[in-house]
């Protein structure tokens, strides 16, 4: 069963009698908060390239309609309309009461002298340290290889053969995750990261992944204005908590 598929039927019951309060689509996030007061975020496709099929959905109006409604567009050929699904499978399910553990991704795996590193998604702060401990790729998207990055249609050739992947939850809006991690079976280690992941291990169980990295939201209406705003990673620092959990 396809994640996104398992992210709609795991969340469809934490959605139930819950409603959307608002909904930004930013240039680089989407924030939806709900009418509990929680939020979630997911990035935005806004500055990139992309093809969409199908008929696209209005996005306007949709505060005041139901969580579940919204969890439908999980499977959506449109990136804006996966992005605000999986911004409010975030908003239901990524909440402080998990077991999880606090710090940088890098202090929870273990990435050895002669491990090959998978990067799919440039996290710049990531990559001194990697190119310290073992041989890394990063896989963009790109159309042509660049300077210590390589086009992300590369990445499924390359997976196989490595040791350790990191994988951008971005992979979920642009329903390639799941040939993503077909093609990292073999690693060691595989992490799904970034403010768009999804803290819900069972959405992940008989696949390689070994580790969920991503955010809580601790101040959903300023995170909803920094989004709206087109702020990133930086300026979230303030409203988020970084998490790890663990999955096997």
């Amino acid at each position: 069963m396809p994640i996104s598929q398992r992210l709609k039927d795991l969340s469809v019951g934490k959605a139930s009698g819950t409603h959307v309060a608002d909904v930004t689509v930013g240039s680089r996030y989407t924030a939806v908060i709900l009418d509990a007061g929680s939020g979630g975020l997911a990035f935005s496709f806004q500055r990139m390239p992309r093809v969409e099929t199908g008929p696209r959905q209005d996005l306007s109006g949709l505060a005041g309609r139901s969580a579940s409604r919204l969890l439908d567009l999980l499977g959506s050929s449109s990136r804006a309309e996966t992005s605000i699904a999986l911004a409010t499978v975030n908003a239901l399910v990524n909440s402080e009461k998990g077991n999880f553990l606090a710090g940088d991704i890098l202090d929870h795996i273990r990435v050895r002298s002669d491990d090959r590193v998978a990067m799919i998604g440039h996290f710049r702060p990531l990559v001194p340290r990697l190119l310290e401990a073992g041989s890394l790729k990063i896989f963009e998207q790109i159309s042509r290889p660049e300077p210590g990055l390589y086009p992300a249609g590369e990445a499924r050739e390359h997976l196989p053969r490595s040791d350790v992947a990191l994988i951008t939850a971005t992979s979920i809006i642009n329903h390639t995750i799941d040939a993503l991690l077909e093609a990292a079976a073999p690693c060691r280690e595989v992490v799904i990261l970034g403010a768009s992941t999804p803290l819900l291990p069972e959405a992940f169980q008989g696949t390689p992944v070994t580790l969920l990295s991503g955010v809580v939201v601790k101040d959903p209406k300023q995170a909803f204005r920094v989004a709206g705003e087109g702020g990133g990673t930086r300026q979230f620092r303030p409203y988020v908590t970084k998490v790890n959990l663990r999955i096997r």
